[in-house]
Order: C-alpha cells, then structure tokens, then sequence
C-alpha cells in the first residue's frame, strides 16, 4: 500500500503534478492468510515474510521445537554465525529470546537447538532469516535492558513490593490527611477493620471476598503508618496459618492468586512483625498455591499463546512478585522473575503485536489490566533505569483511551463487558492519571480533568496517587489542537470518528472493528460490525448481556455475529476462532470526511476448532450448525466502506460476493424500537430522554424484506442476574433487511442524526445519485460494475472517491494513480490536500499466505 499526498495551491492545476509520497506501510503479500495471528504458535516468528513490529523483535519458537528440557537460540547479521557477530544465548526452557539491542539495518539469520537437562546439546535447526529496515513508524525501536541490569538492582529490604514508591511512602505520613481520597481511603481501611476476617472459621472459602480488606489495609498502613492497620494484617494472615486450607479451590486461578496476594502484602509490608517461623510458612504456603496453579513454571505458554487473559490480568503480575519477595535467596523464584522479565518484553504489553494504546479483547475487558499495566512499567523502569514507558503502546494509550471510550459516552463498544460501563470507568480513569503524570500525555491529562470524580472513586492504584501527592499534570481543559477527530488503531483493526469529541452533547461517535485478531477469547464474532453513539448513548449498539462467558446467550445471542451491526450468510456468522480474522485496510481522514474500509472476506469460515469452544457449546447444548448460525458459507467477498459526513451523517457501503446464491441478513440493532417504512426501506428510532432522532435508509438494486424483534435467540439467564438489577437487562431490538438468494450485492445506507429541533435534511435519489442537503452521493449499485463511489460536499468542495476513473474536484482533475483506489480531498492537518490509498495489508506473525 502506497498513501499519497498532495498540497493543493490552485484549483487549476492538474493535480498529479506534485505528488508527495508519504511514508509507505509495509504489506504483506496480498492472498489470504489461513489465520493473521495463530492461536498457539505453530511458526517460529521472525521469518522472511514477516515485517517486525518492533526493533529488537523477539525471537518465538512453537513447543514443538523444544525436543529437550532446554532450548538454546542464536542470532546473528552473518549466515554462517561466526564467533563475535553472534548473539548465543544460555540455554533456557522457555521458547523466546530477546536480543536486549536495537539490530542494525539488513538481514538477519537465527537459528535454535535443543539442551538436555545435562547440557547435551542436539543439532541446530534449519536457519530462518529476517529483515530489519530500519524505517520508522511501522518499525519502531524500543530496546529493554538484560536481565542482569534489573536483577543486580533488587531491593534488599522490606517492604520492597512498591520500592518504586519508596521515597514518597517515607514523606507520606505527614501531608496524607490534606488528600482528596483521604476519606474514602481510611473508610475503605475501617470497613476491614471492623471485620471478622481475621476469625472466620470458613476463612479460606472466602478468600476472594477478603483480599480487597488487605488491599485496604496495606494501602492505609503504607500511607498512614498507623500499626492498627498492620496489626490487622498480621492477624489476618495468623489466622490463615493456623486453618486447614481446602486445596480444591486453588485451580481456580483468581482465588490462587489472591490468596498469594494476600500473603505477599503482609510478608512485605509487615515483615518485621512476624516471626522467622511465620514468615516461612507463608513463603511455604505460596509456593505451594502458586506451583499447584503451574505459576512457579509457566514456560512454553504464555510466549506462545496470542491470547492467555488471566495470566496477564494478573497471574503475570503475582508470578513477578513472588520472585521479587523471594529470588535473592530462592532459585525458583529467580527463573520465576527472569521468565517474566523475559516473557514482558517479548509479549507485553498487549500480546506484543499491538502498539496501538488499546486492547486487542476490547474496551470492556481493558480494565482487569490496568493495575498490571501501571505495576509492570513503573517497577521495571525504576530498578533498570530504562523508561518502560517508551514502549510505543503505552506512547499511543493516551490518545487512544480518551477516544474509544470518550467522556460522557458508552465505549466504542467491542469485546466481552463493553456494555457495562455507561461512561468511563474508575480503572480506565486510573491508568490515564498515571500516564498524564508519568509522560504528561495531554490526552490522558485532559481524560481525567474531566472526571476527576470517577477518578476519585478507584482504590486499585490509590496507593500510587496518594504517594505520588498531587497531581504534576497541567489542569487544561482543552485538547491539542492538531488531535485530529478520528483514530486509526492498526494493528488491533479499529477505527473511531468523531464529530465533537470535547462536546458530549454534540458528539457523533462513530466506531468500526474489522480485526487480524479474529474471534473468540474475549473478543466477539463482529467483522466489519459498528456501532453509533449520540449525545453519550448508543443510537445502533451490539445487543446481548456479558453474564458469562460461554452460556447459551452468550454463545447465540452475545458473541455470535446476529448481535452485531454486520450481515449474515444464509443466516451464518463469524466463528469463534483466530481464523475469522477482518483487516482495515483503508483509512482516510479530513476534517468534513472520515473513511475507513474493512475486508471480512476470510471471516464467515465454517465453526470453531478450538478445544474450550467445542466443549462450551457441549456443556449447553448447542451445536455448532447452519440451524444455529454456524457453518462453512460460499462468501467471497464483504468489504464495507464506512464514512462520517462531519458532523450528523453517516454512510457505508457494502460489497458483497459469493461463489453461489446466498442470502443476505444486514443487521441493526437498537434499544428502542425501529419505525419502519418498507416501501422505502427506511429505519426510524426515537430518543426521547436524549431528545433526537435516527433515519437509516437502504438503497440496493435488489429488493429487501426488513423484519424486527425484541426478543434474544437465547435470553439472558435470570439465575446469572445481579440480584436487585435484573430489570437492567431489557430486551433489546434486532433488525434484519433479508435480501433474496444472489451471488452478489451491493447495499448503500445512509444514516442522518436530527436533534430535535433542526430540520431534516431530505434525502433524494435519482438513479445512482442522492443529494441529501449540502451533499451529493454517487455509488454504483450493480454488482456486476466495479465498485465506485463518490461523495461530494458541495459548500466546501471536499471529496471522497472510490473507482478506477480520474477524480473531479471542482473545475480540477486528479489524475488516479492506482486503479480501485480510494481518494480524499480535504482539509488535513490544516491544509487541503488530495490523499490516495490503495490497499493496507496488516502485519502478521503466523504462516506464511495460503497455498
């Protein structure tokens, strides 16, 4: 893919004149890929057909290739790996290596063996080679130091957990009081104290309920200094020593690891008052739970594995903490804390092939890693010197925070949960506060200025912000002025526009997901799905209530694809898998016109082969079959091009090809009731608290039969229901507009949003054209033509077009570079340009294109 650009100084001339090339994308090869990224890795990754997502890559190999208890890598800018050019590493058991230096321009070679236990070394294996361009962005360079750097700077004291932390818990006693979350901080330590967790004979089944009291009282002790806080830990933690734990519950991983949490705030922030006897049945005990949960030892997994989530909602988290309590005198614990030193910078933050600030799950599940993503960067930045923060994910989270979950607005509305959160949660908020005064992101600082409420009521990373004091970040109220009012997030495949990102009252929130990632984990079948936001609420949202994660609502009428604003196959969906991948491969922003294109072709292909996915639809009984939804289908093609017409319309277009007559469901939904005029295929919605109104209108050169209902394939389970909430979960509106059997179709919508009180724009077409107010719309509807459109604002003259012809702006010619390419003109960055994109292939990490 090529984007081109060009200054526009006179409407006369001819604008191929003076192109301007922008930085290219690195593609890949442009047949379908089985799969963008594999589930567990099958091919070791850097090879030559891949482009590195960061400088130095790891280097990952599957299990399959460890034949032995230990593997040994090298890595080299030579073929033949001669002595002083060659990185060789230690033998290890874990199936990654990270050179720990920025590689050179060029070509690399690599190559691994594998060690027996007694150092017996077997052959090499075949050399894969890779290539380092050197071009950033798409190649951005962020080197962490050796491990040895970080484990020679240990803290040898107590209490060592948030050492980070250490020289303003020491000043923190005598200006804590004066704290804005003082209050809430000591009332959360007094609800622990007056409790009887410290005596309850059933202690050990309620674990889980009693972690958050130790996570109060170490918060409050540290904070404060006052011994009753401590004293109560103490107590605590006696209490569980002397009791006979039920082992049974430790495969539960949430319950192991706070448990071990539990047990490592006390050991640490108490220390001195237990005795060298307690202090080693605690370390005993820990050990245990965590080696019963396979923590001690979990190499060959999680640098394997695209998605793991509990290990890095927090599993990682106390695996690393166990070997800081313990390694200076623990051999265990030190492979424990070299693993995840290791493991962090070869996959983390976000799966390691995500920079983009958000998570590749979803806005829903992001904040079960907030405290992992604020502890893991502050701890090993302050023990190597190296900022952590560098890291390009957490360099784009600022910006991408505030604009997938804006201030007063539901989310962008992807992955498990993301239905929960009517605005911005306590954790989310948390994460920003501490990007704005780690890196001064003006994004994340402005975020949090504007719900320092919310913000107030988080107690996960309270400890940080009490020691921390005040706040070093700027009180503006007001947003960069080049921030640009829409966002590309590449790598995880959305897009998210906005007509007034400052002015919840006035802003369109438009989100598009089309993910390399696929479906399945807590990710959800919804390829080219979007959703729509005004004034804060939903106007067309995904449907479905997240009350587990595999019941039968959630499998039919939650994760499946018939919950979200995408089309069915002969009423077939996505399936739960990494092979149901969509990419954008477009994007295009101005200030009047944002585009983005996304390409589900590869993602309606047949049903889950994934162990945990059979055995759910086993444990509910549901099959995984065209009568349920599920299934191989003849598609060929579905790429849907989708525009915001700043400030109030919204556009898409869908291409849509099979290899033989399919019918076509094209899906909407909503939390109030459609109107619907069949005639004109037109959707009306009413929102009354909100005081506007939606028109969707259809256009297509073949007829369709639009139907709605409230009620879920699969309702939610009233068993499943917060008790006292159940009238939350109401039902929802689907919409579906069914055209008959064809192998092809061509589907034109255009939405207008009318506040009340403004006049609707009327939308006319003659033939292939639609005026609708100040713009003129041409899209060839015959799927038989190649697909064209053009969208024409006709006050300020900016221009969209998609075709193989020349494009006309104004009395000027653009001359097209690029057959089927996609053409902008528009005001960008300050100045109106012509920008020109052809197709963007994302970056992948799995095998090779298919044969």
């Amino acid at each position: 893919m090529k984007k081109h650009s060009l200054l526009i100084h006179g409407m006369a001339f001819i604008l191929c004149l003076s192109i301007l090339y922008g930085p290219d994308k690195i593609q890949a090869q442009k047949t379908s890929l089985v799969r963008v990224h594999e589930n567990v890795r099958e091919t070791p990754y850097p090879q030559k057909e891949h482009q590195v997502y960061i400088n130095p890559t790891p280097l990952l190999v599957p299990k399959s290739m460890k034949t032995e208890a230990l593997i040994q890598f090298e890595l080299s800018n030579d073929s033949t790996f001669p002595a002083g050019k060659t990185m060789t590493d230690t033998p290890k058991p874990w199936l990654m290596f990270n050179p720990h230096r920025i590689l050179e321009k060029g070509t690399w070679y690599w190559r691994v063996r594998s060690v027996t236990d007694k150092g017996e070394k077997k052959a090499w294996n075949p050399v894969w080679k890779f290539q380092i361009s050197g071009e950033e962005p798409q190649e951005p360079q962020f080197v962490t130091p050796s491990f040895q750097a970080f484990f020679q700077n240990l803290p040898k004291g107590y209490p060592r957990l948030y050492c980070f932390l250490e020289k303003d818990l020491k000043t923190a006693p005598q200006r804590i009081a004066s704290h804005p979350e003082y209050k809430d901080m000591t009332s959360r330590a007094a609800t622990a104290m007056k409790s009887n967790f410290d005596t309850d004979p059933n202690v050990y089944r309620y674990i889980r309920k009693y972690n958050p009291y130790v996570a109060w009282l170490q918060t409050a002790w540290l904070l404060t200094r006052d011994t009753q806080y401590a004293q109560k830990m103490v107590s605590y933690t006696r209490h569980l020593l002397r009791t006979k734990p039920d082992k049974a519950l430790w495969k539960d991983d949430f319950y192991s690891g706070e448990l071990i949490e539990s047990l490592l705030y006390a050991y640490d922030s108490c220390h001195d008052l237990f005795t060298p006897q307690e202090l080693r049945q605690m370390e005993q005990m820990i050990f245990e739970v965590a080696k019963g949960h396979h923590m001690v030892q979990r190499s060959g997994n999680e640098e394997t594995h695209i998605f793991n989530n509990h290990y890095w909602q927090h599993c990682f988290r106390q695996m690393l903490q166990i070997g800081l309590m313990f390694a200076d005198r623990n051999e265990t614990a030190r492979e424990m804390l070299e693993y995840c030193y290791e493991v962090w910078t070869a996959r983390a933050p976000a799966s390691g092939f995500n920079r983009d600030g958000e998570w590749h799950n979803g806005t829903g599940y992001f904040t079960a890693n907030t405290h992992t993503l604020y502890y893991v960067p502050s701890l090993f930045s302050y023990l190597t010197g190296t900022d952590f923060l560098k890291h390009p994910w957490y360099q784009n989270a600022g910006k991408a925070l505030l604009y997938t979950f804006p201030v007063g607005t539901m989310s962008a509305g992807f992955g498990d949960g993301n239905e929960r959160q009517p605005v911005p949660d306590r954790q989310r908020l948390a994460f920003a506060d501490f990007l704005a005064r780690e890196t001064g992101n003006p994004y994340a600082a402005w975020y949090v200025n504007h719900c320092q409420r919310d913000l107030r009521r988080d107690f996960e990373l309270r400890l940080y912000r009490m020691a921390r004091s005040e706040k070093t970040y700027s009180d503006s109220k007001q947003l960069p002025e080049d921030r640009g009012n829409a966002l590309w997030l590449e790598d995880i495949g959305e897009v998210v526009a906005h007509s007034a990102l400052q002015n919840t009252n006035r802003n369109l929130f438009l989100s598009f997901r089309s993910s390399p990632f696929g479906s399945g984990s807590h990710t959800l079948a919804d390829q080219n799905s979007f959703n729509l936001h005004f004034r804060g609420v939903p106007v067309y949202r995904s449907t479905g209530y997240y009350l587990n994660f595999s019941d039968a609502h959630n499998l039919m009428s939650y994760r499946h694809t018939r919950a979200h604003n995408s089309i069915l196959v002969d009423g077939i969906g996505q399936p739960f898998t990494t092979r149901a991948y969509g990419k954008i491969t477009r994007m295009l922003n101005g200030e009047t016109i944002t585009y983005a294109v996304g390409d589900a072709s590869n993602a309606y292909c047949g049903v889950s082969e994934y162990p945990m996915w059979i055995e759910n639809f086993k444990k509910v009984g549901i099959t995984q079959t065209p009568e349920n939804g599920f299934g191989e289908t003849p598609l060929t093609k579905y790429r849907r091009h989708i525009f915001l017409l700043h400030p109030d319309i919204v556009l898409i277009y869908d291409e849509l090809e099979a290899s033989r007559p399919v019918r076509w469901d094209w899906l909407l939904h909503s939390p109030v009731q459609f109107q619907i005029d069949g005639k004109n295929a037109t959707l009306t919605t009413r929102y009354e608290q909100k005081q506007f109104s939606s028109v969707a209108q259809l256009f297509s050169n073949q007829p369709c039969e639009i139907t709605q209902t409230d009620q879920f394939v699969c309702p939610p389970d009233p068993k499943k229901m917060k008790k006292g909430q159940e009238s939350k979960y109401v039902n929802q509106w689907h919409l579906t507009a069914t055209f008959q059997p064809s192998a092809a179709n061509r589907i034109l919508t255009v939405i207008r949003i009318l506040p009340d009180g403004q006049k609707m724009s009327e939308l006319i077409r003659k033939g292939n054209t639609f005026t609708c107010g100040r713009w003129k719309i041409q899209a060839e509807l015959d799927p038989s033509q190649p697909a064209s459109l053009q969208v024409v604002n006709t006050r300020n003259n900016a221009t969209f077009s998609l075709g193989n012809d020349d494009v006309q702006i104004g009395v000027t010619t653009y001359k097209r570079l690029e057959k089927g390419s996609s053409v902008l003109y528009d005001k960008i960055d300050g100045e109106w340009l012509v920008h020109e994109m052809s197709d963007y292939e994302p970056q992948f990490t799995g095998a090779g294109p298919a044969k």
